[in-house]
C-alpha cells in the first residue's frame, strides 16, 4: 500500500477525482511541454459528464491557460475500461499538429495512474495490504493500528498529520462562520451555522448530534464552495472524518497526540479500502467515497474509546457494510445535493457503529476484508447511471429552481 500522505491530500474543493486530479494532471502536461504554442484536452465518462458542476474545466484552464490557448472536448459517453475517469492532454506546435498526447485516469481521492498501473510513480510503503494481516499483527505484537502506520511512516509521520489536523479544524472554523448561497444553480444555503446555534440550544444527546451534524455540513459546504479541506478519503466525503473527531476532542477533551493516532489508523482503514477496492465515486458509487469515510471514522472513534484491534476493527466493518449500494448521483453534478447531508448522516452513523462495536468482544461473522470485497464487485455491477453521472437516480430529470 501507498503512504496515507497519499490519502490525506490537503487541497480545494469541490471534488478529488474531479478538480484535484485533473489539476494535477494538467500540471504534469505543462511541464513536460512548456514550449507548445496550444493545448487539447479530452474529457472522457464522469469527468465530462458532471465535469462542469466539479468545474473540472475551471482546474485545467486555470492551470494551463496563462501559459497557452487550451481546448476543452467533452465526451462523456465515452468510457474507458480501465476507469471512467479518463482524461487525455495533447501538446499542440504552432502549426496545429500534435506533438505528444497523454492519456491518464483520475482515479479517486486526488490520484493519478495510467491503465495498467495503480499510480504514479509513489512508492509502497507498507507490506501488508488486508485488515485481517495487519490485525493478527496487532494481536501478536500487542501494538496498535497507528503503531503499524508509524512504523511502515516513520515518525516524520507526525509532523504531516499534525498540519492535517489543523486543516480540518480550519475548515470547520470557516464553514461554522459563513453563511449565504453555496455556487451553482441549486442556490443551495449554507446550513452548518445554523445548525451550530440550534444545536447549543438543546442538552444532552440532541446537543451532541446536532454539532457532529454542524462540523460534518461546515466541512462539506467549505468544499462545495472550493475553500480548502483534506481529502479523507475523497472531497466528497471530507466532512466525515473531521466532523467525528472535532466533536469527540470538544466533548470528551481528547488531545491533540490522540487525535493524531485517531487519525492515522483512520487513514490506515482508507487505504486498506483505496488499495484493495476503491474510493472514486465514478468507479464504484458513494459507497467508495461517503462508506469509506464512514469507515474511517468509526474505526478512529473505536479507537479514541479504547476499543481494541478487533473491536476496532468490527466498527470499520459496520461503517462501510452499512453503506453498500449507496449510489453516487449529484444534482447537477455539483458536490451539494445530496452529498452535503450524506456527510452529516454518516458522521452520525460512525459514532453509532463505536457505540455498537463497544458492546461486543469484537468477534463477529463478516470481515472488513469481505466487506471491501463485496464493495467492490457492488461498485462493478452498478449502472454507469449511478456512479457520478448524474443521468440517474437523485439528478435524473432535476431541474433547479429559477
Amino acid at each position: 500500500m501507498k503512504s496515507i500522505r497519499e490519502l490525506y491530500r490537503i487541497g480545494t474543493g469541490p471534488s478529488s477525482s474531479h478538480t484535484m486530479g485533473p489539476r494535477k494532471a494538467a500540471e504534469q502536461f505543462l511541464a513536460k511541454h512548456p514550449e507548445a504554442a496550444s493545448f487539447q484536452v479530452t474529457l472522457y465518462g464522469s469527468l465530462a459528464a458532471t465535469g462542469k458542476g466539479h468545474m473540472t474545466d475551471v482546474a485545467i484552464l486555470d492551470t494551463i491557460q496563462p501559459h497557452a490557448p487550451v481546448e476543452i472536448l467533452w465526451k462523456p459517453h465515452i468510457f474507458f475500461p480501465f476507469h471512467p475517469n479518463g482524461m487525455t492532454f495533447k501538446s499542440l506546435d504552432e502549426k496545429g499538429k500534435v506533438t505528444d498526447e497523454w492519456t491518464v485516469f483520475s482515479v479517486g481521492g486526488g490520484a493519478l495512474a495510467e491503465e495498467g498501473h495503480d499510480s504514479l510513480s509513489t512508492p509502497e510503503v507498507y507490506n501488508m495490504n488486508s485488515m485481517s494481516q495487519i490485525l493478527y499483527w496487532c494481536e501478536q505484537t500487542g501494538r496498535s493500528y497507528w503503531e503499524y502506520v508509524e512504523q511502515c511512516e516513520g515518525k516524520e509521520i507526525w509532523d504531516f498529520l499534525a498540519e492535517v489536523w489543523e486543516t480540518m479544524k480550519a475548515a470547520i472554523k470557516r464553514g461554522l462562520d459563513a453563511e449565504g448561497v453555496l455556487p451553482g444553480p441549486l442556490n443551495l444555503r449554507r446550513k452548518a451555522s445554523s445548525y451550530y446555534i440550534r444545536a447549543k440550544g438543546y442538552k444532552d444527546n440532541l446537543q451532541s448530534r446536532g454539532l457532529v451534524f454542524a462540523y460534518a455540513l461546515a466541512v462539506s459546504e467549505e468544499n462545495a464552495s472550493g475553500g480548502k479541506i483534506v481529502t479523507a478519503p475523497t472531497c466528497g466525503a471530507c466532512g466525515v472524518v473531521p466532523a467525528v473527531l472535532y466533536h469527540l476532542q470538544q466533548s470528551k477533551d481528547f488531545s491533540d497526540a490522540r487525535i493524531l493516532r485517531a487519525l492515522a489508523t483512520a487513514g490506515l482503514v482508507g487505504n486498506v479500502v483505496k488499495h484493495n477496492a476503491s474510493i472514486s465515486g465514478a468507479e464504484a458509487g458513494c459507497q467508495a467515497e461517503v462508506g469509506v469515510a464512514c469507515s474511517m471514522a468509526s474505526a478512529a472513534a473505536s479507537q479514541l474509546f479504547g476499543g481494541s484491534p478487533s473491536q476496532i476493527e468490527y466498527a470499520a466493518e459496520m461503517g462501510l457494510e452499512h453503506h453498500l449500494g449507496m449510489t453516487c448521483d449529484p444534482v447537477c453534478g455539483l458536490v451539494q445535493i445530496p452529498c452535503i447531508e450524506r456527510n452529516a448522516y454518516a458522521a452520525a452513523r460512525a459514532l453509532d457503529a463505536n457505540i455498537y462495536s463497544a458492546f461486543t468482544d469484537g468477534r463477529h461473522r463478516v470481515s472488513f476484508d469481505k466487506v471491501v470485497e463485496v464493495m467492490k464487485q457492488t461498485g462493478h455491477d452498478l449502472p454507469s447511471l449511478y456512479k457520478e453521472t448524474s443521468e440517474g437516480g437523485l439528478a435524473k430529470n432535476y431541474q433547479p429552481m429559477e
